[in-house]
């Protein structure tokens, strides 16, 4: 890749960093404080997880992708722990969503076992387990299913004697650290994309299209008002949160099918470029859902214009405690100035 271009991919990876920081930082507070009893209802907490997870790509797995670039020499088990970092954020966000799929399901299908079933402390439960899964699925490469680092380069020269420093060095400095040189393709094919990925999103697309099919259903035979209207508001927040399916879905995929044509025809298939622009967009998902939530859902909605409006009496109060403590002043030195007269 040219200079220039490296440049613009590390300023747009900084913009997304900045952007999923603050955006789902945002989200957090908005449903822990801004939304009144939020996180009793699951689909909240679970969209809590989500943009923890979403959050954390900000903070660790943006920049780790710029690191494991081959800008950092690191050892090769250390280099494979960074990158299954990735991997373990990216499968948080997925089972996160799924479990917000099996929650509205369960919501719309069982609604007399419903409160029975989905208890703040099985909630809880349910994130923790998506948490574990995440990090035993993450990590599996720790386990042995890996790029094993070429010995043959290093077998192959001449054994130095002891007092030739420089030739010791090239043989044990480790190589540049870069995601594929320790991640085998093999692995993110068949087992990340195929069973982690691809599973559970078919699973959530059949979730949700029995949720639309029975709602449409349910909103034609449906005659009270209040009925009626609890069933909008359940289609339409259904319908943003299969919004943010799809665009988790259009946003990794590409990523995905380019390990797929380079497991197949090899690295001289896809552009580094490509490749690139393939990174940049799994990364910009995680800052985009934030402003999904911000549109689409009228709760959050609602936290985010507290919020503001909180905000903006704040810098009101300090600046009329400002313009007040400026006006004291003022008006102390006026009486200075006047006692200074009659003494004269």
């Amino acid at each position: 890749m040219a200079e220039w271009s490296w440049v613009v991919y590390t300023l747009l990876e900084a913009v997304i960093v900045v952007a999923c920081c603050l955006g789902n930082l945002l989200v957090v507070f908005a449903v822990c404080v801004g939304v009144r009893d939020s996180l009793r209802e699951p689909t909240f907490c679970f969209l809590v997880s989500l943009a923890v997870a979403d959050f954390l790509v900000g903070v660790a797995a943006v920049p780790l992708a710029v690191v494991l670039d081959g800008w950092a020499r690191l050892t090769p088990d250390l280099c494979l722990l960074l990158s299954c970092v990735v991997l373990v954020l990216t499968q948080a966000s997925v089972l996160s969503l799924l479990a917000i799929a099996v929650d509205r399901y369960l919501r719309l299908h069982m609604p007399l076992r419903y409160k029975s079933l989905a208890t703040q402390r099985r909630t809880c439960l349910v994130v923790s387990v998506c948490w574990l899964l995440s990090c035993l699925l993450g990590f599996t490469p720790l386990l042995g299913w890996r790029n094993c680092p070429s010995s043959s380069s290093s077998s192959s020269l001449p054994l130095a004697p002891a007092s030739n420093s420089s030739s010791s060095s090239i043989i044990t400095s480790p190589p540049p650290c870069t995601f594929l040189s320790v991640i085998s393709l093999p692995f993110m094919v068949y087992f990340n994309f195929l069973g982690c990925v691809m599973a559970p999103l078919l699973v959530m697309m059949l979730l949700y299209v029995r949720i639309f099919w029975s709602l449409q259903a349910r909103l034609k035979e449906s005659s009270p008002h209040h009925v009626h209207a609890s069933l909008l508001r359940e289609r339409r927040l259904a319908c943003s949160l299969a919004l943010v399916l799809v665009l988790f879905a259009g946003c990794w995929i590409p990523l995905h099918l380019m390990n797929c044509v380079l497991l197949v025809h090899g690295p001289q298939a896809v552009t580094q470029g490509l490749l690139y622009t393939g990174i940049l967009l799994s990364h910009a998902n995680s800052a985009i859902n934030p402003v999904i939530y911000a549109y689409r859902i009228p709760k959050i909605q609602q936290a985010y214009a507290h919020i503001w409006r909180r905000f903006l009496l704040r810098i009101n109060c300090r600046h009329g405690d400002m313009e007040g403590q400026r006006s004291m002043r003022s008006s102390q030195g006026d009486q200075r100035e006047a006692g200074g007269t009659t003494e004269d």
